[in-house]
């Protein structure tokens, strides 16, 4: 881990909160909204970083949540809910807008990262037989999908660094990692906002925590129906849940996509369009839990059909 890196690790078991390197500032665009109370927001009293407005409720249980961030004016970077049991990531969450987008940092590194500030004992990642960590993806006939992309962190190397981290990835087929997928991240991309204090808050990830949800578990060439030591899940859907904060209020949209080996890149994107409700009750996550109750309930309940029409889809 580099010195200009701050990390926190919150074990959402009785466990501690770790962190280390820390330094610089965090440029937490929460406008204040998380000052009302409201019944289902995260406990941020032992990690501050949880009260942010693109954190989903955080599940509990064997999860743990990865905050990455730089001593720099964005402070926190990306973060990600790593489930420990299962070896997979839930989602990744972050916030964009104008001075965090752009740059010509893309593509810093060459291959994959093991999350070296994931301790051994909190799970790596996977090992196999004789204990050492290895990449499940290699040889499996799956990309390693980014859920924050590169292209969304290029404003400086470091950030850019950690979108390759494993724990940021997802197993996707190569027509929908470079298809439809893509094509959502070019426009989420567009839809960063240009004007100071607006903001877009993202929050994106693959269904890995119901059986009829996953597809198969793989490990490099080997693969599974059924759970197994050192296989990692395949999602059956991919999941993007986006809250946009402007000076006039509120507004938010949810892109759902089946997991299927065809290609689709051209599609209308208003095709993939469902409520923040709908999305939960697919997902079984709570997107968007830290704002107050009212607000939360009238963005995430607005039909598909004005959703698509408030966000020119």
């Amino acid at each position: 881990m580099t010195k200009l890196t701050r990390l926190s690790i919150f074990c959402l078991l009785p466990a501690t909160l770790l962190t280390t390197a820390c330094g610089g500032s965090d440029d937490d665009r929460t406008e204040g909204a998380t000052a009302v109370r409201n019944a289902n927001r995260n406990d941020a009293s032992r990690e501050p970083a949880l009260a942010r407005l693109e954190f989903p409720r955080v599940k509990g249980g064997s999860s743990i949540v990865i905050i990455h961030a730089n001593n720099d004016q964005h402070g926190i970077n990306f973060s990600t809910e790593w489930d420990s049991d299962i070896k997979a990531q839930r989602w990744s969450c972050y916030q964009m807008y104008s001075t965090n987008s752009g740059g010509n940092n893309s593509r810093v590194v060459d291959g994959y990262l093991f999350d070296e500030d994931l301790p051994q004992h909190a799970v790596n990642y996977v090992t196999n037989a004789a204990g050492e960590n290895y990449d499940p993806f290699w040889s499996s006939g799956y990309d390693h999908g980014h859920i924050c992309p590169n292209a969304d962190r290029k404003y400086s190397r470091e950030a850019n660094r950690q979108t390759f981290f494993l724990t940021n990835m997802q197993p996707q087929v190569n027509n929908l990692n470079a298809g439809i997928w893509q094509s959502m991240e070019n426009q989420v991309r567009a839809w960063t906002p240009t004007t100071a204090r607006d903001t877009l808050y993202v929050a994106k990830g693959g269904t890995i925590d119901a059986p009829e949800n996953i597809i198969e578990y793989i490990s490099n060439r080997e693969k599974s129906t059924t759970p197994q030591q050192g296989f990692i899940p395949v999602p059956r859907y991919f999941f993007m849940a986006l809250l946009r904060t402007t000076a006039t209020g509120y507004k938010a949209l949810a892109f759902w996509v089946e997991h299927r080996n065809e290609n689709h890149k051209t599609d209308p994107l208003g095709n993939y369009v469902i409520s923040i409700r709908e999305l939960e009750h697919r997902t079984g996550i709570d997107f968007f839990c830290n704002l107050p109750d009212n607000i939360e309930e009238e963005v995430e309940t607005m039909s598909a059909d004005n959703i698509k029409w408030l966000w020119n889809l």
